[in-house]
């Protein structure tokens, strides 16, 4: 695990080696035990390294024998061995224990395509010195981020997007044409960044350059088909055997190794079967929160400890009421880009509480995604019974949702919220419906809200939608995610806020089998009537107990709604104040003030959408007008004294 950077130049210019050393030095949290670099003419590839595997042999830049190839690469790849046994078989000489040298050699066999025989989470950089030529890429799923800055004079690559701000000439200036589908989905979808000039590289994609030219192409993505042969029960039993290979490939690590366990059935689950392939007890940590109620909504360290007791583990938890003010400048600078859902702030703190004792952890996102665990994926399910009401019916339904309170920190008004949403978008097509869901500002709301509205006509969404290519509503939904929300917020706060306190965080659940395996699986498999995630908690039937595999649903984030009408509501005033959104020149003061209101009054649930705003106020007065992180935090808590 590391952090990966290079550029390549067209000009034909030699590379500055202090040039690559700044943009390291960036990163340096992403990888503090070594770095490396090799420059060739017009090309520098370089690394920062966390050492998890070979740690006294892996060390990066990675050449062949012959130095005619030259690799540095990000992340892990799982199997690592098999090919290594492969390749030596036909000749090949490894000069390291490292899992990253199979890239080379597998390259060297089998040309671009290598990249189809990795099981991993990576991505990388491949200099080919007979073709002249270099080759950037990412992993299937998107674990592993990667953004890149081209110009005519010349490519640059990094794992982060502050590396790229060393460029000479470059500097922090808002991407305009992103912040509209930001507003609109709470995260900035790729290719788009919030920085000018520079954009993420997609998942599943390589890019070469060659010759002075840049080629860039999309090397896997899911098929459509639906495997309809299966008996439920064939379905069980391979979902059950791939998540158990899975999860026992990546337990490989010659550094301690440990698990998030929130008590859900995805942690849980991963937890119980590091438990099966481990001669020791696994290690696992957990948050809760302290306070009132909407603290105890989140708090699920009953449930953690409970699965912690089943399996024996070395289970440790953290109580925690965070100072969020000091938190966010800190935490948004890691991340590059703002974003509104608040998982990013707890990943952080179970990262860094983790990180007291392991380099690796092991995670349970991506099941909800996978297997349908999201309420939002009962949509259609209710709506096909919500149809069969009389019109007047529905139409009286209709007219008092708009009336309804909402708000997801109290368990009452939570469930109001959960029914307004419902029936605001009942009579809509599945498509739009589910987009209803998945919004943090409806698109009219953006339109109002933005002084240059007609600044982009990006959808995300809309992309995603078109490009699912599958009929059955349900399975459409999960195609979406996969290609949005997945890679450009959940992988992508967990990859930034473990690395930020340089832990290596592997997602079990996402290896790119298991993942075909569900893509392939009818939607009334995966979500039987009104049970979320039906077949994954058959396939665990004999692992957790029935209170742990049937239990509500809760999102792995904060209280921060209702912390925002109360002690951070200064806050709130302060970041959105007139005379700070007329001097940023984005938003209307008018819809600002009616969204504050609304989420003050229970109108609306308005987190996501103030947090969004919140943090697109923070991250521009550390970008984009060039302060210190810790200066910004001492400014916020100086609104609350």
């Amino acid at each position: 695990m590391c952090g990966i950077h290079g550029i390549y130049r067209f000009d034909g210019q030699g590379v500055a080696p202090e040039l690559l050393s700044a943009m390291g030095n960036v990163t340096r949290h992403r990888g503090p035990d070594d770095e490396g670099m090799h420059i060739d003419g017009a090309c520098g590839i370089a690394m920062r390294r966390l050492s998890i595997i070979d740690l006294a042999g892996g060390h990066q830049p990675l050449s062949n024998v012959d130095q005619t190839l030259w690799l540095v690469c990000n992340g892990e790849i799982y199997n690592y061995r098999e090919l290594r046994t492969e390749l030596q078989g036909k000749g090949y000489h490894f000069k390291t224990g490292s899992d990253s040298e199979v890239l080379l050699h597998l390259y060297d066999a089998e040309g671009d395509d290598f990249v189809l025989r990795l099981n991993g989470m990576f991505d990388f950089a491949l200099w080919d010195v007979r073709r002249r030529r270099l080759l950037i890429g990412r992993d299937r799923l998107g674990v592993k981020p990667l953004y890149v800055l081209q110009d005519g004079q010349w490519l640059a690559f990094a794992t982060e997007a502050k590396a790229l701000l060393k460029m000479p000439g470059v500097s922090a200036k808002l991407n305009r044409n992103a912040v509209a589908s930001y507003l609109h989905l709470g995260y900035v979808a790729a290719p788009d960044c919030i920085f000018k000039g520079i954009r993420k590289l997609p998942p599943a994609t390589l890019l070469a350059v060659e010759n002075g030219q840049v080629r860039e192409w999309r090397y896997w993505q899911l098929s459509p088909r639906i495997n309809q042969s299966l008996s439920e029960r064939e379905w069980i039993d391979r979902v059950r055997a791939q998540l158990e290979e899975s999860v026992r490939m990546q337990m490989v690590s010659d550094v301690p190794i440990g698990a998030f366990l929130s008590g859900g059935v995805d942690s849980s689950a991963v937890v119980g079967l590091m438990a099966k392939h481990s001669q020791q007890p696994i290690r696992t940590y957990a948050i809760g929160f302290t306070g009132g109620e909407a603290e105890a909504l989140y708090n699920e360290l009953p449930y953690a400890r409970r699965v912690a007791e089943l399996f024996g583990t070395r289970h440790r938890e953290i109580v925690v009421r965070p100072d969020v003010v000091s938190l966010l400048p800190k935490l948004l600078w890691h991340m590059d880009e703002p974003l509104s859902d608040t998982a990013f702030i707890t990943t952080f703190l179970v990262s860094g509480f983790a990180r007291q004792d392991v380099k690796v952890i092991l995670s349970g996102v991506g099941g909800d995604e996978l297997f349908g665990g999201y309420r939002r994926y009962l949509g259609e399910h209710y709506a096909q019974r919500y149809r069969r009401l009389p019109g007047w019916l529905r139409h009286c339904a209709a007219s008092i949702a708009g009336r309804l309170p909402s708000d997801r920190h109290s368990s009452l008004l939570n469930i109001l919220r959960l029914a307004k949403g419902f029936l605001s978008s009942a009579e809509m097509n599945a498509d739009e419906r589910y987009r209803s869901y998945l919004q943090v500002l409806d698109r009219e709301t953006v339109s109002a809200l933005l002084m240059h509205p007609d600044a982009t006509r990006s959808d995300p969404l809309g992309l995603a939608f078109a490009a699912a290519g599958n009929e059955d509503p349900l399975n459409r939904m999960f195609a979406v995610d996969a290609q949005t929300q997945l890679p450009d917020d959940l992988l992508m706060l967990t990859d930034k806020m473990s690395m930020a306190v340089s832990l290596e965080c592997r997602v079990p659940l996402l290896d790119h089998q298991l993942v075909e395996l569900a893509a392939s699986m009818p939607a009334a498999i995966k979500v039987r009537g009104g049970r979320l995630k039906h077949v994954l908690k058959e396939s665990l039937g004999d692992l957790l107990p029935k209170d742990i595999l049937d239990r509500k649903k809760r999102g792995f984030g904060t209280p921060m709604g209702a912390w925002l009408k109360k002690e951070l509501a200064p806050l709130l005033r302060r970041l959105l104040a007139p005379e700070v959104v007329q001097a940023r020149g984005l938003f209307r003061q008018p819809v600002v003030d009616r969204l504050v209101a609304d989420h003050e009054a229970n109108r609306i649930d308005g987190t996501d959408a103030l947090l969004a705003l919140l943090n697109l106020e923070i991250w521009s007065r550390i970008y984009l007008d060039g302060r210190d992180p810790v200066d910004v935090a001492a400014e916020l808590k100086s609104y609350l004294a």
